[in-house]
């Protein structure tokens, strides 16, 4: 992926269905963006944490020049051993210096230490990878949440239309019942005023729709003005109900769910950051050796200079027994241990979480699919009921409160279908973003060195 955001371009004349939507968002959405450079970063950090294992060679060079004076004392002898200070003078000495040389130092023993942070630094690593997994499994619930709601939004102006519709006919009957002297003028006004109130709820319901494509097109990651043909939710097949048993769904959602899984991974690396802080209650044991040539030249009391050149070793073999640290290495081993154990009670927690997360998701799915019929059967009945009372309204055998009531019927009934009809289509991608199973990604991950 591109350190930059990548250039998504729109085809005015194309109208996108749900898998576009979704390729979008992965493409332009930032959290997938700055998911994959976190994945990346620990990547790295395994590298960084396995340079501990290879020696470490250093070449450095280095020239000067120094002038100095010693003071030289003049002595007068009388008597020996009395000598006397009578004077003096000052000695100069002039000295020209280089050497280039070569270093190296190679941790030889720790006793676990590296290896343990190799390890914390592996399972941070996975972390961050199914961290990458979990930003994609929210960007595409996020975008399918997005594109149900518009497709419901859009459904709702339809119903607001119809209802809009009913009630300009319920007028226009009253209107006729007016003029044939079967209505009041009461009924007249109350017609209109039905009519007001559904074309306020059309407005209503047009900027709701409005909001909900803004919703969706910031999910994409794209500006809310750029233009975005969306396909239409009616035609789409409801999904069928799963087969597998809650069990199922909660073992699944336990083995996969990257967010658990990071807790998984968390616990381990705090495990290694416990036997890193251990390790340092050992001695280390390294070596140390070195290769110069170095040159000196010297002139006294401007002389000529003398001097010459020769090469230089070392050698040696470095033991260090940790003995007094102030109580360092314990306060920093007691603070792994808490951080471990802290880590575990928060994959406990986290375990529960999904359980209660993979029921209620199944349990809401379930209930919106029941719901269907039931919502199909009101439809049914309540257009029977309007379609018989408007007809007996203009005959003169209803009154206009029932025609009203009917009317308002129709429209809740409708947009309780549409509602439902929704609803079935947000549990389903709920339950499986609940078990980790919605569009799992195959994304190329990011390498690490090895030793």
């Amino acid at each position: 992926m591109s350190a930059h955001a990548p250039e998504v371009s729109i085809d005015p004349g194309k109208i996108y269905q749900l898998a576009d939507l979704i390729d979008l968002a992965e493409r332009n959405n930032p959290e997938t963006r700055i998911a994959w450079e976190h994945a990346r970063q620990a990547a790295a950090a395994v590298g960084l944490r396995e340079s501990a294992y290879y020696p470490y060679l250093a070449a450095s060079a280095a020239a000067g020049y120094a002038r100095a004076f010693v003071p030289f004392p003049t002595l007068r002898v009388s008597e020996f051993p009395h000598v006397q200070i009578v004077g003096g003078g000052t000695l100069t000495t002039e000295a020209a210096a280089s050497q280039v040389a070569l270093g190296l130092k190679w941790l030889l023993v720790d006793f676990g230490a590296r290896r343990a942070l190799v390890d914390a630094s592996k399972e941070k690593l996975m972390m961050a990878n199914v961290g990458f997994n979990a930003a994609h499994q929210k960007v595409v619930f996020e975008v399918t949440r997005g594109y149900y709601d518009l497709g419901r939004a859009r459904q709702k102006v339809v119903v607001a239309r119809s209802a809009l519709d009913a009630a300009q006919t319920v007028e226009r009957a009253a209107k006729a019942r007016l003029d044939s002297g079967l209505a009041t003028k009461t009924e007249l006004l109350q017609a209109q005023q039905l009519s007001a109130q559904s074309a306020f709820d059309l407005e209503a319901a047009t900027s709701a729709e409005s909001d909900a494509r803004i919703m969706l097109v910031e999910s994409l990651g794209i500006l809310p003005t750029t233009g975005l043909r969306v396909a239409d939710l009616r035609d789409k097949p409801v999904p069928a109900d799963t087969e597998r048993s809650i069990d199922t769904l909660i073992d699944k959602a336990l083995s996969q769910r990257p967010d658990l899984v990071a807790k998984f991974a968390d616990v381990r690396a705090k495990e290694a950051e416990v036997r890193e802080a251990r390790a340092e209650f050992y001695p280390k044991i390294g070596m140390e050796a070195g290769v110069a040539e170095s040159r000196l030249d010297v002139a006294i009391e401007n002389s000529p200079y003398f001097g010459g050149a020769q090469p230089t070793y070392s050698v040696g073999v470095k033991v260090e027994v940790p003995i007094f640290d102030g109580f360092a290495r314990r306060q920093a081993l007691s603070i792994a241990e808490a951080e471990l154990r802290a880590s575990e009670h928060e994959l406990l927690g986290a375990r529960d979480a999904v359980v209660r997360e993979v029921w209620k998701a199944r349990n809401d799915f379930t209930t919106a699919l029941r719901k269907q019929d039931a919502a199909a059967k009101l439809i049914l009945a309540s257009e029977g009921a309007y379609d018989a009372v408007l007809e007996a309204y203009k005959g003169g055998l209803s009154t206009f409160v029932e025609v009203a009531n009917a009317q308002r019927s129709v429209a809740f009934s409708r947009s309780v279908g549409y509602d439902t009809r929704a609803a079935i289509f947000t549990s389903a991608a709920a339950l499986a973003l609940s078990i980790g199973d919605l569009a799992r990604p195959s994304p190329a991950r990011p390498t690490q060195r090895k030793r």
